[in-house]
């Protein structure tokens, strides 16, 4: 599996000269240093200006009614260079499964294929784009009272920055035979499918089977990434199957990457950085380790309950895992716990915290659903604890067994001291979930104040952050953002596209016929967000279905946030179950044990989940009542 931002989050600050071994090495590295740099500096004024205008309001009471435009220009920027910044680092997200099956002659075509099929992609969205461009041009910001085309232009040096990096990867990669037999691929296909045409404009919802559903999942199987999946199949099917210009399709895009609240995204992936890099999540595992040790499962205990806190700060379930992981499995393996184990428990662990607050799942859900974050943050937060009962529960059960009788209470004066360290980082996930809950700040208001005072609590208790180390985090937030942000965008178009041709209307129908009324609806949506979270991971899966399936739970009398707690919770199960679920692989790689091992060890703790998952579904009060 590859993923954006698989790396733990600590790998951003990794020394500056293997930095500059790995950077020297990528083809399009000289190319794309001005680009990281100027990357860097739009997410630094993205965090200064929302800083800015926090302070404005609530310190000096005199609001900045700019702020908000400026921040959305730099933003949309920073989505874009970040986004090629991925592509020339192969951080964007795709489905490596079934490629690796394939033998080496022809896995190499077909990376080939993948790469000329990127490329194709963002060549037929340039015209379009600049079209769209043109259009913006002539409206004015109310604020700044500028033309809306310095904004929109980002979108089109995104895409000839992303095209340029995507030709030079595939030139530099591939045999000339293998360019050649690709480009002659690409080009038979949409010759046969502009020869098809008429054809195809009568079929109907056939065309979503063939395009939006068939040609996404060829492409995720060959490896492309998935947001290129996801414009490739809109794209097929606004051009062949009807008359829609594709200027709509790039508007949809830039306005499923623009909204404010996700602001707070590359802010939250910022944070885990800074967490991963200045240690505080290490002290908060140190502190539990102290505490909850000494009993029976007791660093079972320690390993979920670090995740739920840590997840409290950075909002990531790759910078979690990365984080608690080292910290415990020595001391783990030394009190006889298998590999296996170890892993299903972190895997399922991570998928239990992903609705602890500052969850960038809830986050992006909150602004494709139209549901309160402030709400999403609350019930999150009680939805994570009745998971994280249900896997404690499982982990005493599987610890009978456990090596105890070298295992001592830590001293008071040891917890004590554990404490005092952890006091400045265990504050930090109160402080988000408190602004935010208590409707004090946004969300993204409290991004800002949370990466401040990590930073400032960093360097001052935890050791510091070195400039060279704080540039790489900058530009590696920048690709992971750009990635994140792109699915968000091209996820957006499609669900637009299938919303367009009545599709989800006769779903809506159907749906709600469906006997058993609202529980069999809910649990059919477990169902097909678990699958979709195995494929497609969360956020693309998220912005997708979202639309489609929020609106019919609204007609069965489903609470918007009670429905949103049981597709993340079933949408994160199917992450980290194998075989193809990303999440689970992930896990693999930073535990180091081979996926083969653990797979077997982690269907018990999948099922403990999945008795949460229906209590959760089952007992609204669970999601609703603190709000």
């Amino acid at each position: 599996m590859q993923l954006a931002g698989s790396k733990p989050s600590a790998e951003a600050a990794i020394d500056a000269d293997t930095a500059a071994e790995v950077v020297d090495a990528r083809p399009g590295s000289r190319l794309m240093r001005p680009v990281e740099a100027v990357a860097a500096i739009l997410l630094l004024v993205v965090i200064g200006l929302l800083l800015a205008g926090v302070v404005s309001r609530y310190v000096l009471s005199l609001p900045i009614i700019w702020v908000d435009e400026a921040a959305s220009i730099s933003f949309l920027w920073l989505a874009m260079l970040g986004s090629a910044i991925a592509i020339d680092r192969n951080e964007h997200l795709r489905l490596t499964l079934f490629l690796g099956m394939i033998p080496e002659r022809g896995r190499a075509f077909v990376s080939t294929l993948a790469l000329l099929i990127v490329a194709t992609v963002i060549l037929s969205l340039i015209v379009p784009a600049y079209v769209y461009v043109r259009e913006e041009s002539f409206l004015t910001s109310a604020a700044l009272n500028i033309s809306v085309g310095y904004r929109a232009s980002a979108i089109v040096a995104g895409l000839f920055l992303m095209f340029a990096i995507a030709v030079l990867h595939a030139v530099r990669e591939s045999t000339l035979a293998n360019l050649v037999g690709a480009a002659a691929v690409i080009l038979g296909l949409a010759l046969l499918g502009w020869a098809l045409s008429p054809t195809l404009l009568t079929l109907g919802y056939a065309n979503i089977l063939i395009f939006l559903v068939g040609v996404v999942a060829v492409c995720l199987l060959m490896g492309v990434p998935i947001a290129f999946c996801f414009a490739l199949g809109t794209i097929a099917f606004i051009v062949f199957s009807t008359r829609v210009p594709l200027i709509v399709l790039v508007g949809r895009m830039d306005e499923g990457m623009s909204s404010l609240i996700l602001l707070s995204v590359p802010i939250f992936v910022l944070l885990g950085c800074v967490l991963d890099a200045t240690g505080m999540g290490r002290a908060i595992v140190n502190f539990m380790a102290s505490l909850l040790g000494h009993v029976k499962a007791g660093m079972s205990y320690v390993l979920l309950g670090s995740l739920f806190l840590v997840s409290g700060i950075s909002g990531s379930k790759v910078s979690d895992m990365a984080t608690v992981a080292p910290a415990l499995f020595p001391e783990m393996k030394r009190r006889g716990h298998k590999p296996r184990e170890m892993i299903a428990l972190l895997a399922t662990g991570a998928a239990m915290a992903d609705t602890v607050p500052p969850s960038i799942v809830l986050i992006v859900l909150g602004s494709v659903a139209g549901v309160s974050i402030a709400a999403l943050f609350t019930s999150g937060f009680i939805i994570a604890m009745v998971l994280l009962l249900v896997l404690a529960v499982l982990a005493r059960w599987k610890a009978a067994g456990e090596d105890m009788k070298d295992v001592r209470r830590a001293p008071l004066a040891v917890v004590r001291s554990t404490l005092l360290i952890a006091a400045p980082a265990l504050l930090l996930p109160f402080l988000i979930r408190g602004a935010v809950g208590g409707g004090i700040a946004t969300a993204t208001e409290v991004s800002t104040i949370a990466v401040l005072y990590a930073i400032v609590v960093g360097i001052v208790l935890y050791g510091g952050i070195s400039p060279r180390k704080f540039y790489a985090m900058l530009v590696e937030t920048a690709a992971l953002s750009g990635a994140i942000l792109l699915i968000l965008g091209t996820a957006s178009a499609m669900a637009w596209a299938l919303t367009q041709t009545g599709f989800a209307n006769q779903l809506a129908l159907f749906m709600t016929d469906l006997p058993g009324g609202w529980f069999t609806f809910m649990l059919v949506s477990a169902v097909v967000f678990m699958v979709l979270g195995c494929v497609l991971e969360g956020l693309p899966a998220i912005v997708l279905m979202a639309p489609i399936m929020f609106p019919i739970a609204a007609r069965l009398g489903i609470h918007d946030v009670h429905y949103a707690m049981v597709i993340v919770t079933a949408m994160n199960i199917g992450l980290m179950a194998p075989p193809i679920g990303i999440g689970f692989y992930i896990a693999c790689k930073i535990g180091n044990v081979s996926p083969d091992e653990a797979m077997g060890a982690i269907w018990p703790y999948l099922g403990a989940l999945l008795v949460g998952l229906v209590i959760i579904a089952a007992v609204p009060a669970l999601s609703t009542a603190y709000l």
